[in-house]
Order: C-alpha cells, then sequence, then structure tokens
C-alpha cells in the first residue's frame, strides 16, 4: 500500500533572519577593515622611521668618526675648523631651518678609498674633510620632482690638502679649488636630511676678580645655527691662534672663549620621512601647519662625540 504525505513542508530563511546576518556580515567587515587599516598605518610608520633611523645613522657615524679623529694645531695661522651657517636657502616649499657647512682636517680612515699602504697611498694622513646639506636629486637627474634634502662629504686626500689646504686662513675660499667638489654626486652620504645642528662644547677659564683670584673651569656649549631663542652663532672657526666666533649672550666673553678647548662635538639631526618629503613637494605650509607637519613626519636623532684633546 502507498502512502503519500498529505502536506508538504519547505524550509528557508525568513526576511528577519537575512537582515540580522547582513548586519552582523557588516560589524565583522568592518572590524576587518579597521584593524587593517591600523595594521598598514603602523606598519607604514614603522618602516619610516626604520629608513629614518638608518639615515640618521649613516649620517651621524660617519661624521663622529671624523670629528675623533680631528686635527688641530696651536701656535701658527692655518684655519683647522670653519664651521658656519649656509647663507643660502635650502628647500623649496618648506625651507631647512637649520643646515650648517663643515669644514675641518682629520685623521680619516678612508683616504685613498681605504687603500692605505698600497700604491695609491701617496703618504700623509691629515686628510680634509667638508659636510654640507643641499636641496636636490640625489643622483643628479636634470629632471624636476626627484629633490630631497641630501648630505654631501667630501674627503680631500692627504697630497691635495697638504698642496692647496694647510696652512691656509680661510678653508671656506680654499675648498674649492679642490680638484673634487662637495656637491658631487659621488659625496653622497644620505638624504632626508632636513636640518642638523652642531653643538660644540668648549672648556673656558675663567679668573675671578678679586685680591686672590680663582681660576674656575667653565664647559659652555656653542651652538651652531638657528634654536628656539634665536641665532645663537653663525660661525665658529678653530685657528692656530685660537677660536673665533661670533658667540654672545652666555656668561663668558669672547676673548675667554677664544683661549678654550674643544672637549666634545653634538650633532642633532631631524630626518623626514619619504611621505614627508612628497608632501613637501605638493603642499604649502603657513603659520603652525609646518610645526604640526614636521612633528608627524620626522624624527629627532642625537649623538655626542668626544673629541682628541687640542
Amino acid at each position: 500500500m502507498n502512502t503519500q504525505p498529505t502536506s508538504s513542508i519547505k524550509s528557508g530563511f525568513t526576511l528577519m533572519e537575512l537582515m540580522v546576518a547582513m548586519a552582523i556580515t557588516t560589524i565583522i567587515v568592518t572590524v576587518l577593515v579597521s584593524i587593517t587599516s591600523i595594521a598598514l598605518d603602523t606598519w607604514n610608520r614603522s618602516r619610516s622611521e626604520l629608513r629614518a633611523s638608518r639615515q640618521a645613522k649613516g649620517m651621524i657615524d660617519t661624521m663622529a668618526r671624523d670629528f675623533e679623529a680631528l686635527v688641530t694645531r696651536r701656535g701658527n695661522a692655518t684655519e683647522w675648523l670653519s664651521a658656519i651657517t649656509e647663507p643660502q636657502k635650502i628647500g623649496d616649499k618648506m625651507e631647512s631651518t637649520n643646515a650648517s657647512k663643515l669644514i675641518f682636517f682629520t685623521a680619516a680612515t678612508d683616504r685613498y678609498n681605504g687603500e692605505i699602504g698600497k700604491a695609491a697611498d701617496l703618504g700623509g694622513d691629515v686628510s680634509c674633510v667638508a659636510y654640507g646639506l643641499e636641496y636636490k636629486d640625489p643622483i643628479g637627474s636634470a629632471g624636476p620632482g626627484f629633490e630631497t634634502f641630501v648630505l654631501n662629504r667630501l674627503l680631500v686626500n692627504p697630497d691635495e690638502t697638504f698642496n692647496k689646504l694647510l696652512g691656509k686662513t680661510d678653508l671656506t675660499a680654499e675648498l674649492p679649488k679642490c680638484t673634487v667638489k662637495l656637491d658631487d654626486t659621488t659625496n653622497f652620504v644620505c638624504e632626508n636630511i632636513y636640518q642638523f645642528t652642531i653643538t660644540l662644547h668648549v672648556q673656558v677659564s675663567q679668573a675671578s676678580t678679586g685680591t686672590t683670584p680663582v681660576i674656575t673651569i667653565v664647559n659652555v656649549p656653542v651652538k651652531l645655527g638657528k634654536s628656539n631663542s634665536g641665532q645663537t652663532t653663525d660661525s665658529f672657526k678653530i685657528k692656530g691662534t685660537g677660536i673665533e666666533s661670533g658667540y654672545a649672550g652666555g656668561t663668558v666673553t669672547n676673548d675667554e672663549l677664544k683661549g678654550g678647548r674643544i672637549t666634545a662635538m653634538e650633532v642633532s639631526a631631524t630626518v623626514i620621512s619619504d611621505f614627508g618629503v612628497d608632501q613637501l613637494k605638493r603642499r604649502n605650509f603657513s603659520g603652525s601647519q609646518q610645526a604640526e607637519f614636521l612633528a608627524k613626519n620626522s624624527y629627532q636623532y642625537t649623538k655626542l662625540v668626544q673629541l682628541p684633546s687640542m
């Protein structure tokens, strides 16, 4: 005997169930998108900071090695170190706030391309080194749109240093006469260095007034370039006759500073991220926008280097 169902039961989702499922799916997708966005932002930020750290390390370590082998001599008219604030503007829509130019003598270990004691070594161990910041294409391309803040380092080998620079009283005027120029692309060190500030720590002897003068040793930090309080000094030179500087407003006089000796050098650098450099080419900044932009897209690095006794 065959039996057939008297009714057919059909199963499915109601409209309300579909709406609830869609709402839950939307919430899950929104959360996933938010998490992904935060993760990507964190990754990009970490990547920018890592790259900026590498740029700063390349600059500061190279400069520290040169300063650690600084060469100076007393009792002559030679200019041994020249540190000045660049008078020209560096940058385009947002200019560098502080770009120093350094020229000094050092016992650089990479002289003659590091082939010391080989056929390329023409003798001598005192080289001249110069540092300068420019706003240009790092590889020297003629096309616009690839400019950034570029730090260059010029190394003048001992033979040319002896023939053209040693014994001179004005290194800034004599350096352009050398064979290789500071702005050559071969002298590239790193990029995205928005500004760097040099602070020279000078040990000064002060004599107190009175019937029994007392000699006091004072450590004076002399900052080159601009700071929050304005222009500290625009020039600092070490000559065989002593220190010459436009330093003013401190606890010592220029005459006291002249007889001092440098004990340490502090370099502070501001490195802008690649995204920040790209935005510099597209945007115009006014008022507080520049400070806010730098706070979000730049990183600060500082290193103190002990110098050999003068």
